[in-house]
């Protein structure tokens, strides 16, 4: 439209009057604006021509209808000018194509940042693997599409693999990484006859899964059902540009009505049906349509340049009004991964001598702990001694040989099973750990096993504790100041979780978090924020994981981690690109700068309407003015120009999380 657009203002005469200047003397050139303007109106106008059938068959008039009456008026007038029906100053064919490509970008604008994805529903579906590995009855295993599975199937899930469907474990036991659809942050031991969901990894060992669920009926795909069932229900309140579009409507419409009839009383045919006109096409919201459209496309730029995405404008715009900020735990308030948090030891082995020996104990595992273990002495550039024999002691811990300055030592690394095993006793600080929520790890090191030693009874073989490991979901430095930062702005601040209750209150008592709930499944995190929306209470649902999915969905505002789930991206109105939960207050204070952009263009624009339409009808004829059309479409250029650059002034608001949390 832009390309048809050019040419016909530029060979408009009006126009080359108003910029002074000559167009060539060709007996074509009359018939250019008003063939390309035809064009520009039946093609670049067809969006608001419908959306105005649409208004008015829901007998709500808004800024579909306004542009629409503005645009047809200017089209008839002009076509009727060109024809010579109507006089030469009713040819506007210029502000016709001016208005229409204004109001597309507006359009577009808009468009663009209401636009919508379907990406949750297919990020759900691909936590599926790509095959299943399916056990006949004879013991052959076959690799088939998780699609084909059926209920009473057998399938074998290997080492970090993934469940291809619901169903219970029928031999081995393995530590399965659930996080993705509980939120909770430590593997859950699973063994025969327990449960185990679609889209969750088998950490350490193998097992072998009957089929309880497929497809529709899996818990993955209820998650799916609740994504789309909250998006589906979400308000989306009228905005304030088409309200002042409709109070604009009927004020356009009554201001030339009145206009007819009063140059009729004075005898002037002719001027009522110009001045009615003039007053129709300036009634057309030029500003109006940008106003709006303008400051979201900006504020969303200026977000993503301080690392905040937002994906929709109302999001962005309800977070202003947000009084309770709901943050999920695993991945938002903490790290999402376990990480060493405490060291004791006994006797004359030190910190760094412990953490070395169960970093080479756990070396060979694939378990998170054990990663977290071999990462902490890794980070403390500890001096790792090699271990061999490795063993894996299924729901009790690990067991290497390591060789240490006295020689090979069986080591062994595991938590009360390994203990109760042995008969020993946890050091004094395991309870107090534990009582924190945390997982507690001991160290038990003993002679290697000789033709002559004994059994496990032996004292030898028992071995000693040497020491223990505190491991936890590590809080963010940054978590606390953002909580602080929110209650000084009266926000309440909510945790939820998957994790158990001990757990969370721990996380919250050191945030200083108002509320919590804890032990929350997926089924259940949407109706715990539809509980705060009950309750009066405007919630902002801050989340990474898959299992925040429909509550991210359910919320006035979703806020996702951007280092989470495609999933929790997907269903969330705002992505944060860091993991820093101080990014919220970016959040708010862009909600709140883009709102007053949004009212003081918005009173800009209807303002000029406001005025303008009366001086168009000649409200001053008496004292000899009346306001060419040329004029007006002159002052509506200026207030597109006016709202445009306070739109600009968004670019200098100071997004910073860090400066936001210390004000």
């Amino acid at each position: 439209m832009l390309a048809l657009a050019v040419p016909t203002v530029a060979l408009s005469p009006m126009f080359a009057m108003l910029l002074g200047y000559d167009l060539p003397d060709a007996a074509w050139l009359p018939w250019v604006s008003p063939v390309l303007g035809s064009v520009i109106f039946l093609r670049g106008g067809r969006p608001f021509l419908t959306g105005a059938v649409d208004e008015l068959r829901g007998r709500t008039p808004g800024m579909m209808t306004l542009i629409s009456l503005a645009i047809t008026v200017a089209f008839a007038s002009s076509l009727g000018a060109s024809l010579g029906v109507l006089a030469p100053e009713l040819d506007v064919w210029w502000e016709l194509a001016l208005l229409v490509v204004i109001m597309l970008l507006g359009h577009w604008l808009e468009m663009r940042s209401l636009a919508q994805t379907a990406s949750a529903l297919d990020s759900l579906a691909a936590l599926l693997p790509d095959e299943a590995e399916r056990v006949a009855d004879d013991g052959t295993v076959t690799t088939v599409a998780p699609t084909d599975l059926r209920v009473g199937d057998l399938v074998v899930v290997r080492p970090g693999g993934r469940v291809p469907a619901d169903g219970e474990v029928a031999s081995g036991a393995a530590d399965v990484d659930e996080s993705m659809i509980t939120g909770e942050s430590r593997p859950v031991r699973r063994t025969v006859g327990d449960p185990v969901v679609a889209g969750t990894v088998a950490t350490d060992d193998a097992l072998r899964v009957r089929v309880t669920a497929v497809g529709d009926d899996t818990a993955l795909a209820g998650i799916q059902r609740l994504v789309a069932d909250a998006q589906a229900s979400s308000t989306r309140t009228q905005r304030l540009a088409d309200r002042a579009a409709g109070w604009l409507f009927w004020y356009a419409l009554g201001a030339a009505a009145l206009t007819i009839g009063a140059w009729l009383v004075l005898g002037s045919p002719e001027q009522a049906l110009i001045r009615a006109i003039t007053v129709l096409v300036i009634a057309c919201p030029h500003a109006l349509g940008l106003a709006i459209p303008l400051v979201v496309s900006l504020s969303t730029e200026r977000a993503a340049r301080a690392g905040v995405l937002v994906k929709d404008r109302l999001a962005l715009e309800r977070m202003r009004t947000v009084d309770t900020v709901l943050f999920d735990k695993t991945g938002t308030l903490t790290a999402g991964e376990p990480v060493v948090v405490h060291a004791a030891t006994t006797g004359s082995t030190t910190e760094d001598d412990l953490l070395a020996l169960a970093a080479a104990a756990e070396a060979d595992s694939q378990h998170p702990l054990a990663r977290a273990i071999v990462a902490r002495a890794a980070a403390t550039r500890l001096d790792v001694p090699r271990a061999t024999d490795f063993r894996s002691l299924t729901a009790v811990g690990v067991e290497a040989t390591v060789r240490t300055p006295d020689g090979p030592r069986r080591v062994a690394v595991g938590g009360p099973a390994l203990l109760g095993e042995r008969g020993l006793d946890p050091l004094p600080d395991a309870d107090a750990w534990a009582g924190d929520g945390a997982t507690v790890l001991h160290v038990v090191v003993s002679p290697v096993a000789g033709p002559d030693d004994g059994g496990p009874d032996d004292d030898g073989q028992r071995g000693e504790v040497v020491g223990a490991l505190a491991l936890a979901d590590a809080v963010r430095p940054e978590s606390r100041e953002a909580v602080d930062a929110l209650h000084r702005r009266g926000i309440r601040v909510v945790m939820i979780t998957g994790d158990a209750e001990l757990v969370a209150r721990s996380v919250a008592r050191e945030l200083g978090i108002d509320q919590v709930f804890a032990g929350v499944r997926p089924e259940d995190k949407d109706a715990k924020v539809a509980e705060l929306q009950r309750g009066g209470r405007v919630v902002a649902m801050v989340g990474d994981g898959v299992n925040d999915a429909p509550a991210l969905a359910q919320a006035d505002v979703g806020i996702a981690i951007g280092a989470g789930t495609d999933v929790a991206i997907a269903s969330a109105g705002v992505i944060l690109a860091s993991s820093d939960p101080r990014a919220v207050l970016s959040i708010i204070a862009l909600s709140h700068a883009s709102y007053r952009k949004m009212q003081q263009n918005l009173w800009w624009a209807a303002g000029y309407n406001i005025a303008a339409v009366p001086l168009a009808a000649g409200v001053f004829a008496p004292v000899g003015f009346v306001m060419p059309m040329a004029a007006g479409a002159i002052l509506m250029s200026v207030s597109t120009v006016v709202v445009a650059l306070n739109a600009q002034l968004l670019r200098r608001l100071d997004l910073d999380p860090a400066r936001l949390a210390a004000r």
